[in-house]
This record gives structure tokens, C-alpha cells and sequence, in this order.
């Protein structure tokens, strides 16, 4: 068996410089950083990721049997039916928490507590919603009153039920894109002691199309798991705690929102720093960008993403009827393998003989999805914003200029900005995949992370 583990182990950040370069077509392009970072980026070695504590939790981690590998897959826990909101229950309560058993491809690693959560958030338009999330914490003889806490948003673009982080790290969905591109950055926040929170930005098994590119609702559910999460006796950890955060992708988007709105939205969270990894800063764009590229699926993915908080998009009034189709589809899919189907497909073909960036009843949910427009981050975080130096990348579907202006827009209202360019030209794919690799997923980021939140 520690043979077994041993060579999944090895394959995991292999696998993941490989298999989720898709996944990460959301990658914007960056100018060099004007100010000094705190802290520079650093690509981590193979024996930081694969680190002792990595290493203990394959070793003396188990197997699952074939009844635990089936459970998770069956889409029928009883965790996720929603309970009858009180009025007391106000955004940020915890309605329930539930210990599980992380498992991931068979796998389930030792020395690594969860719960499954579900808490009280809300909608975008004012009304209460419930959410669902899970909590990961190592096991590594700290206490979880003295942790530091991350408020962590995957590269989870699934509109469909069952695909969303509390399912994904306890067995459901194993080969889904989002989970295998966090697999780095948990291996080294968890080497480091650190408690996870994740947000499913809705409920996980909610039978109809997720929200999940919906900023603002996703950076509150990013808040209010955290609340939830940090006030919960069960779990343990200090409501005082300090707090960063790390989005990457569509996640990033989220975090970048969370990050505008603490400040008046959860004022009592304790945020230091902030990391946004190839986010999309402006929808519009990327979805102009993306028409008829390798991530032709994403910009629909992305339009399916928005339309159940911005009902007056009434999407399938816009699509031929192969369009139709694909979107019924894809409104019930995870995103692996389902949004790796139509690269290089022009999304005139989909949408009548229309860009969707141009349709005029989509232009309110893009506007209100521009990062940049709605606050600012806490004055006493910092923020890093880590992405592609040039267009130099097929990965590269988000204009430059996007993120230097969100760079610019934050630095103007007193905002601590810290600029970091990787190198994401084909040169690098070429000559260092694994340097390639693990800075597209944000690995070199958490040197920074760790020491902004020790101040």
C-alpha cells in the first residue's frame, strides 16, 4: 500500500502541470509591478510540495474500499437539504457541520480533519441564501484556536449540481480540473499549519444552475464561510483569527470581490493579504477574447455562470439551437469534462451570428462583475496580484491591460498592491514545465501569503 501511495503521490503536481492547463485558460497577461513587493514570488521545489508533512499524510493514509469510493458518487447526502431560515439566522450563521473523510482519487490522507458546512449568506439581491463550503484543517499537534485561516476559492467554474468543493474533496467528482489545480497550494498552506475554508458559492446539490461567476455573490459566500467556519465550536478555530485570501481563476474573481466588499460587508474578519491568481478582471473582455479560441467553452461556461443571478440575460432566447442544446447540457455538467469539448469553436455559431460580449441584455451582469468598480481592499491588507508577464501564451485569453487596470484602480484608492508577472510564455513551456506549471496554479504565491500574514 505505501508503494501505491507513494507512486500517486509522485503523479499528483505532475498531473497537474499536464492535465489543467485548460482549466486555467482564464489566465490574464501582467506589466511588471511598479512597487517593491514584500515578498518576491519563488517557484517551490518538488520536495516543498511534496514536504514531510505531504509525505505523512500518503504514507499513513489509507485506500478507500469500494463502498467509499461508490458513496460520494451517489448525489444523495441528507447534509445538504436546507433547513427552514429562523429569523435570528443571519448571514454568517453556521446551520450545520458535518465531519467527513477527505478523499481524493481513491485516496483518503491521514492527519487531515474536515467538515462539511452549510451557512446563511446572501443573494445579490439583499435576501438571504444558503451556502454550502467545507473546512480542511491539518492535523500537526497545533491548536486550532491559534491557526491562521484562508479563505480559498478553486479554479471551480461547474454550473452543475454536485461538482463544487465540499463534494470534490470528499470523493465526488475526482478527476474535475478545479480540484487537481489546488492540489500544490494545499500541500504547502498545509505544511505550514494554516486552516482552509472553501465556499461550494451555493448549495453543492442544488439541482439548478450555479451561480458561480456571479463576483459579488461569491465573494460574500467566500465571507460568510468564512464567519460560519471560524465561529463554529466544533471546529475550533478563533473568531479572531488572522485571515488571507487565495482565489485562482474564476476563484479569483471571487476572492477579488470578498477582498471589496470586507470592509463593509464582514468588518470583523481580521483580512492581512490577499492573493488573485489569473483572475478575470472584466468578463466582457475575456468573453470577447475567448470567441473561437482553446477557450471557447469557458466563455459560454461563463455566460451559463452568470445567468441565474441575472435573469434578464435569458440566455437561451440568444442561442441557435446547437447552442441550446450544448448549454442544457452544460447546465447539469462539471466543468471536467464538459468545458474541454469546443475549443477553437466560433461562438457566432452558438449565439445567432452574435459575439456575446455584444448582446445588450448581458452588458449589466458584465459591468457589475468589472473588478475595481465596487470597493476597495481593506486598508490594513495587502493585496498580490500574480499573473502572465505578456500575451505570449495560448493560456493568455484576458487582455493585459485589464489587470494594470485593476492594478491601478486599487493603488489609486489607498489600496497596498503588490504586481508579480510569472513567465507564462511557450519558451517556459517548453524549457521549464514544471516552472510553467506551478506558477499558473499560484504555487509561488504562498512565500508571499505566509509572510504578509505574519505581521
Amino acid at each position: 500500500m505505501t508503494s501505491t501511495l507513494h507512486t500517486r503521490a509522485r503523479g499528483l503536481v505532475l498531473a497537474v502541470t499536464a492535465a489543467l492547463a485548460l482549466t486555467l485558460a482564464l489566465v490574464p497577461s501582467a506589466a511588471p509591478a511598479t512597487a517593491a513587493p514584500k515578498q518576491p514570488n519563488r517557484t517551490p521545489g518538488l520536495d516543498e510540495v511534496f514536504n514531510g508533512y505531504v509525505l505523512s499524510t500518503l504514507r499513513d493514509g489509507r485506500i478507500a474500499g469500494p463502498d467509499e469510493i461508490i458513496e460520494p458518487l451517489r448525489n444523495d447526502d441528507p447534509f445538504y437539504a436546507e433547513p427552514r431560515l429562523k429569523a435570528s439566522d443571519t448571514p454568517g450563521t453556521l446551520l450545520k457541520a458535518k465531519k467527513v473523510n477527505v478523499q481524493f482519487t481513491g485516496v483518503q490522507p491521514a492527519h487531515l480533519d474536515a467538515w462539511k458546512t452549510m451557512f446563511v449568506t446572501t443573494d445579490l439581491q439583499g435576501e438571504r441564501d444558503i451556502s454550502t463550503g467545507v473546512v480542511m484543517i491539518p492535523r500537526d499537534g497545533r491548536k486550532n484556536k491559534q491557526r491562521k485561516v484562508i479563505g480559498y476559492q478553486m479554479a471551480n467554474d461547474s454550473v452543475g449540481a454536485y461538482c463544487h468543493p465540499s463534494a470534490m474533496w470528499t470523493g465526488s467528482d475526482p478527476l474535475d480540473g478545479a480540484s487537481w489545480s489546488a492540489l500544490g497550494p494545499l500541500a504547502l498552506l498545509f505544511d505550514r499549519g494554516y486552516a482552509v475554508v472553501i465556499s461550494d458559492v451555493g448549495n453543492n446539490a442544488d439541482p439548478k444552475p450555479h451561480g458561480v461567476f456571479a463576483g459579488k455573490y461569491n465573494g460574500m459566500t467566500t465571507l460568510d464561510g468564512l464567519r460560519a467556519s471560524m465561529n463554529a465550536p466544533a471546529i475550533g478555530l478563533s473568531a479572531d483569527a488572522p485571515v488571507g485570501l487565495f482565489g485562482i481563476a474564476g476563484g479569483g474573481v471571487g476572492t477579488g470581490f470578498a477582498s471589496e466588499l470586507a470592509d463593509g460587508y464582514a468588518p470583523e474578519l481580521d483580512i492581512r493579504a490577499s492573493v488573485l491568481e489569473g483572475m478575470v478582471p472584466n468578463y466582457k473582455n475575456f468573453i470577447a477574447t475567448a470567441d473561437g479560441s482553446v477557450g471557447s467553452a469557458f466563455a459560454l461556461a461563463t455566460i451559463l455562470g452568470l445567468e441565474p443571478h441575472y435573469p434578464e440575460m435569458r440566455v437561451d432566447e440568444h442561442l441557435t439551437p446547437a447552442g441550446k442544446a450544448i448549454a442544457d447540457v452544460y447546465r447539469t455538467q462539471c466543468q471536467s469534462p464538459a468545458y474541454f469539448t469546443l475549443p477553437f469553436v466560433p461562438m457566432s455559431t452558438l449565439f445567432k451570428g452574435q459575439n456575446p460580449a455584444d448582446i445588450p441584455a448581458f452588458q449589466r451582469a458584465y459591468r457589475d462583475n468589472v473588478l475595481g468598480r465596487t470597493g476597495v481592499p481593506p486598508a490594513r491588507s495587502r493585496t498580490l496580484i500574480a499573473s502572465c508577464r505578456a500575451d505570449d501564451s495560448p493560456m493568455s485569453l484576458v487582455p493585459a491591460a485589464d489587470s494594470r487596470t485593476l492594478v491601478r484602480n486599487w493603488r489609486a484608492k489607498g489600496a497596498q498592491v503588490d504586481y508579480q508577472p510569472t513567465d507564462c510564455s511557450m519558451v517556459k513551456f517548453f524549457t521549464d514545465l514544471y516552472g510553467w506549471g506551478t506558477d499558473l496554479l499560484g504555487m509561488q504565491t504562498i512565500d508571499w501569503l505566509d509572510a504578509n500574514l505574519k505581521n
